[in-house]
């Protein structure tokens, strides 16, 4: 059987204003029909940069030496117009955020159609057709009236659903899917897996699956190709290579995975897992009882009529100086709701919302702003939430030319070089953009802007979920550092029940805007006394594919009985 992916020597420079920057050093690698190779490794190091090689969409300043062939043909050498005819008819792919691989002007009915028009003489009216029959085998539900949807109507793994409806229309041998599952809740995620396990058995598709995720490794790749800095350092079967490494990077990456403990294993932290910080000793002051935040009987609804959404729905929340609590669900469980309501950024249908002691909803002007300099803010994508324009100097004094309006520049230049060296970045590092930097440096600007007023409370809203493993861990050991140093107390919203583990010591798990149990980490998700936090927990891939099949075993006999 032919390799419907063959890569022999493959080298990837790009040219920069600076000099030429070697991307990817003499790659070789082969998948097979029906097969998933997995590529994995850190930001940087060069598997984005084949998997689009592989689709010819390298850009003008890449310079290409090696051979990539997709089902004989040579990716290398081919002209624009051989290019058209193989993308999305041979070879498709699946990128990671549907929301920016989607036309947000366009039904998605009528994107998938066209993908179909593309590659076959067929009919607009049997296009149409097609485009429904897809999204029903992807899994959406009443395909005929999502076909007329907009994307920003969808939910996050509906639309990742569409996009991997447009990927199989036209029935490829190869399936390229970059991080499909990056940013999704556990239970999506694992859906999302399944139906392109059942795509490569039912097909025969071959999969190349860039990720960083090594629980999605073990639970859908038949093989790993691991790379550094441009090379591949270790390939092999996935057993072989996620239970018995032979290269000390691949030990170092397995190392660093956040693993979700379940029942039998014991209460205790792993060895390597950043402790939840306990309250610093200026924090257990007579106040150590009063809430930093608390929400009693908060009710959210969106919309109006019947098409609004109860996102929240007496929701009752409290979070004590110096302690962690982490929010956790499905996408659409509310949970940034809750902490957008904490942050002031939502007023509440119903119920109240005090911070430190003082309710929110009856402060105004100069005593509000006052009140909200006790909090600081970490967000998902640090690209999005510091402004490409300003240096990270600037980023960071932003909080302080708010609040702090009567701090000289000086004052203000001094206050930012602390705030850096908080979080373990070079004070040099002020005078550069924010493009200028690393995914896991960006974001370690963000927590220093955040801690920049020294808040009370932190809010995190998924801080870690965009990282790759090795910076995912320095960035929670440098929050769980500086909690323990500084005594904030946290609010951490997250999808990641391993790293929520790890990292606080109560959770609350919503469900459609209600909480459906709370109570302390170890013995919550240890012992989860509801249906749906059972749910939640077997649905979260750890990275041994032996445990995994297990797993996913069990999963589904659950749900066939």
């Amino acid at each position: 059987m032919n390799d419907i992916l063959e890569i022999d020597g493959l080298g990837v420079t790009f040219s920069t204003e600076t000099g030429d920057v070697p991307a990817v050093r003499d790659v070789s690698l082969r998948v097979r029909p029906g097969e998933t190779l997995a590529l994995v490794g850190e930001s940087g190091s060069g598997k984005s940069t084949v998997a689009l090689a592989a689709m010819g969409l390298l850009p003008g300043t890449a310079r290409t030496s090696g051979r990539v062939e997709v089902d004989g043909t040579d990716v290398v050498g081919a002209s624009e117009a051989e290019l058209a005819r193989l993308r999305g008819r041979t070879a498709s792919m699946v990128f990671q955020e549907p929301a920016t691989a989607l036309d947000p002007l366009t039904r998605v009915g009528a994107q998938i159609a066209e993908v179909v028009r593309n590659h076959r003489a067929v009919s607009r009216s049997e296009a149409a057709r097609e485009a429904v029959e897809l999204l029903r085998r992807v899994g959406i539900p009443e395909p005929e009236r999502r076909a007329s949807a907009f994307p920003f109507q969808l939910s996050g793994g509906q639309r990742q659903r569409v996009v991997i409806a447009m990927a199989i229309a036209n029935s490829p041998g190869l399936l390229i899917a970059d991080e499909p599952t990056t940013a999704l809740d556990v239970t999506v995620q694992a859906e999302i897996l399944d139906l392109l396990r059942r795509l490569a058995a039912d097909s025969g598709t071959g999969v190349l699956l860039v990720t960083h995720n090594m629980g999605v490794v073990a639970d859908f790749a038949d093989r790993v190709a691991v790379m550094l800095r441009g090379e591949v350092v270790e390939t092999g079967p996935v057993e072989e290579v996620l239970l018995r490494p032979t290269h000390a990077y691949t030990r170092k990456l397995l190392a660093a995975v956040p693993r979700l403990r379940f029942d039998g294993e014991g209460d205790t932290p792993a060895p390597d897992a950043p402790a939840p910080a306990a309250p610093a000793p200026d924090a257990r002051s007579a106040d150590a009882d009063v809430p930093v935040v608390r929400l009693r009987d908060v009710s959210v609804r969106f919309g109006r009529g019947i098409r609004a959404v109860q996102a929240l729905d007496g929701v009752s929340l409290d979070v004590l100086p110096g302690e962690t609590v982490g929010l956790v669900g499905e996408s659409g469980s509310g949970k940034s709701t809750a902490a957008r309501v904490a942050l002031g950024l939502v007023a509440p249908a119903a119920g109240s919302v005090s911070l430190f002691g003082t309710e929110l909803g009856r402060t105004r002007g100069r005593a509000r702003r006052a009140l909200l300099s006790g909090v600081g803010v970490v967000l998902q994508d640090p690209v999005a939430s510091l402004d490409a324009r300003m240096s990270v100097a600037e980023c960071v004094a932003e909080p302080l030319r708010t609040h702090r309006r009567g701090m000289s520049a000086a004052e203000r230049r001094e206050r930012v070089g602390e705030a850096l060296e908080l979080v373990r970045l070079p004070r040099e590092l002020a005078g550069r953009g924010p493009r200028e930097l690393s995914g896991g440096q960006r974001q370690r600007v963000s927590l220093a802007r955040a801690l920049v007023l020294r808040p009370r409370l932190l809010v995190a809203d998924e801080p870690t979920s965009a990282l790759d493993v090795s910076v995912q861990r320095t960035v929670l050991e440098v929050i769980a550092e500086l909690q323990r140093e500084l005594g904030f107390a946290c609010l951490f919203v997250s999808h990641d029940l391993a790293v929520v583990q790890e990292f606080a010591r109560r959770v609350v798990v919503l469900r459609a805007g209600r909480i459906e149990e709370q109570g302390p980490v170890m013995s919550t998700l240890l012992r989860p006394e509801k249906e749906y936090t059972r749910r939640l927990i077997a649905a979260v891939p750890v990275p041994d594919p032996v445990v995994q099949r297990r797993r996913r075993a069990a999963r589904r006999t659950g749900a066939a009985t």
